[in-house]
């Protein structure tokens, strides 16, 4: 992988880039560089690697057939370098190597999973005409070789993404971005795309109404017509739309054909915030070209996914985890001599109360104290009391929290069914009669032993940051989303950050 170091952010250009926009350079390590010149070697890189992945699974596969004498209808070199090209075009198939794509959203992670399918699928197809049914490569081979492969590949993936989103968070890798708008909207969007720069999109320049001298730290380099002179002379990738904009309908067609003839792509902000894309598409009517927004994922036969893996997984975590909660109810019990378990009424979904448990983690009577430690500080976000350093707080208490051992015993809440193992952080009952309309939308869904809350900084998180991860998650649910969510909550509580 690249260091961050080496990698360079394009500058601009001045002379006209209908001439011939700078092709992209690469360097002897393999670096993205130049306008948008990142994008290239990224896609060769993560090809490279998928092709690797096959080979390395497909030599596997190849000795595991080997050792078990399993016979083959094509010689095993011959099988292993077919398999990494076949991988190879199904991937480009399922536009694994998509520039938009690149380092954004789970769209190359769906590519590469629906990739595997296709591939598995195409091998069936060629087993079939087969005597007895016989594949190619051998039943045990492919038994061995599919799993392998997605495994690595995914993880190679991974790893590429990563090495491309530190890059972005020193300003690096990244398409150079006109924002277009009023200027209520361009500070908006330029604000949100500084909040999270792994997107790739780089504001340089600005367009807004005359009279206005700074957005959002983004100088105005022309108004909201001056768009495409404005987006050459800067050397951008693309030109972003904001909303309202103070463009129609005609002036955004005639913008997207002048950009065009450029080379340079247009992106058009319809103004929702928080609405992943699986919940966006378009509906033709007429002439019409309208955004359709879905509903909320998480009902009828996607809730029932989710309850289903909800108390699977919690079953086998308790079986897994029981010598540690054992050690853990030893441990807190040998401490003070005080209750192992720490029972509180939270509020599930639906506004409908349950009894959460957790390990102790404080002094026992620890709530009866409240008053008195809040009258000394308070490192919470307004709504939910917090403090760095709580005198409640046993010495093993700090170890459980820094590590969310603690929590452990709510596997018996989502077994039970009153919480998920993802979901919006379980509120006080005092906390949700403060809640607005917009808070009480976190208990349509149960909440979660983890979730974007735990995963993004937990009691670092300002109130309104807590509530917009809540929301989004609430809004845009996939079992996808959840995975995600577990996969970082193993690096969260590994870093303990905001645990206390």
């Amino acid at each position: 992988m690249t260091s961050d170091a080496e990698v360079r952010l394009p500058r601009a250009h001045s002379e006209p880039l209908d001439a011939g926009r700078s092709r992209p350079r690469v360097g002897a390590n393999g670096l993205w560089r130049s306008p948008a010149g990142w994008t290239r070697p990224y896609l060769w890189t993560a090809v490279a690697g998928d092709a690797v992945c096959a080979l390395l699974s497909g030599t596997v596969a190849m000795l595991v057939a080997a050792v078990v004498h399993e016979p083959t209808t094509v010689g095993r070199p011959a099988l292993v370098l077919i398999g990494s090209v076949g991988w190879v075009i199904v991937v480009a198939a399922c536009h694994g190597y998509e520039g938009r794509l690149a380092g954004v959203g789970v769209g190359e992670y769906r590519a590469v999973a629906g990739a595997a399918v296709r591939l598995l699928a195409l091998c069936a197809l060629a087993s079939y005409p087969m005597s007895s049914g016989r594949s190619p490569a051998g039943r045990h081979a492919l038994l061995i070789y599919f799993p392998l492969l997605l495994s690595s590949a995914l993880l190679a993936r991974y790893c590429l993404r990563k090495s491309l989103h530190r890059a972005r968070l020193h300003g690096h890798a990244s398409d150079r971005v006109v924002v277009v708008g009023r200027d209520e909207a361009v500070g908006t969007l330029i604000a949100e795309l500084h909040r999270e720069p792994v997107h790739g999109l780089l504001p340089v320049a600005a367009c807004v109404p005359e009279g206005v001298t700074d957005v959002c730290g983004v100088r105005p380099a022309g108004s909201i017509h001056d768009a495409v002179e404005v987006a050459r002379r800067c050397a951008a990738d693309v030109v972003v739309v904001a909303s309202p904009s103070g463009l129609d309908g005609l002036e955004l067609r005639r913008l997207s054909w002048e950009l065009d003839d450029l080379g340079i792509d247009l992106v058009v902000s319809p103004g929702i915030v928080e609405v992943t894309g699986p919940r966006i598409s378009i509906r033709p009517a007429a002439t019409l070209s309208l955004l359709h927004i879905e509903r909320p994922a998480l009902h009828g036969v996607n809730a029932v996914t989710k309850e289903v893996f909800d108390r699977v997984a919690a079953g086998v975590l308790l079986i897994v985890l029981a010598p540690i909660m054992l050690l853990v109810a030893v441990v807190t019990k040998m401490h003070d001599g005080g209750p192992v378990l720490f029972r509180q009424t939270r509020v599930g979904i639906g506004g409908r109360d349950f009894r959460m448990v957790k390990f102790r983690s404080m002094v026992p009577g620890a709530e009866t104290l409240l008053n008195a430690v809040k009258l000394v500080a308070d490192d919470g976000n307004g709504v939910l009391f917090k403090r760095h350093d709580d005198p409640r707080v046993t010495s093993v208490g700090r170890v459980l929290r820094r590590y969310s051992l603690d929590e452990l015993p709510q596997l018996f809440n989502v077994l039970r069914g009153d919480m998920s193992i993802v979901g919006p952080r379980p509120p006080l009952r005092s906390e949700v009669q403060t809640y607005g309309v917009e808070a009480a939308r976190r208990l349509r869904v149960k909440p979660g032993l983890t979730g974007l809350w735990q995963v993004s900084g937990r009691s670092d998180l300002s109130w309104d940051e807590s509530l917009r991860l809540d929301l989004r998650y609430v809004d845009n649910w996939s079992m996808l989303l959840d995975l995600q969510i577990l996969w970082r909550t193993a690096r969260a509580v590994l870093r303990g950050a905001g645990a206390y």
